[in-house]
């Protein structure tokens, strides 16, 4: 299965561990997951030196390209939001993940789309309990 993963890069890393412990589940489980170098700790730096134009294109393409986006919503990003709105105007089913007591933009927890499933953890292991809940929904066999 190909999975996008989408997480805050400029808006802030705080929740850095949760997106690496996804992304390393994610792995285990054998899925291709083409944005897991977001996980990582210099991803800021490795980001910054790209023209903006190339990460719209390359994302987009990942997007198109991918089973299902997941995003860790915790931290607000601008980014996070399109990737999660693209994805579902191409029809693709998102989960987005927040921190349990995090407040998240109303445009994801209030989008009726049934493509979207908005969810809250307490701790990794919680969120990537999430995560396998999402792909069984789906038919996906871990």
């Amino acid at each position: 299965m190909n999975i996008y993963f989408a997480c805050s890069i400029t808006g802030g890393r705080e929740f850095e561990s949760v997106y690496q412990a996804i992304v390393h589940a994610l792995a285990e489980e054998g899925h291709e997951v083409p944005t897991a170098h977001l996980a990582g700790s210099g991803v800021t730096a490795l980001e910054a030196i790209i023209d903006p134009q190339e990460v719209y294109a390359r994302d987009v393409a990942w997007i198109r390209a991918c089973d299902i986006l997941i995003a860790e919503v915790s931290a607000p990003s601008h980014g996070v939001g399109y990737e999660i709105g693209f994805a579902l105007g191409l029809g693709k089913p998102v989960l987005a993940l927040f921190q349990e007591g995090r407040k998240i933009s109303k445009m994801i927890s209030g989008n009726p789309d049934t493509n979207l499933a908005v969810e809250a953890y307490q701790t990794p292991k919680d969120a990537i309990r999430l995560v396998d809940e999402f792909l069984l929904g789906r038919g996906i066999v871990l």
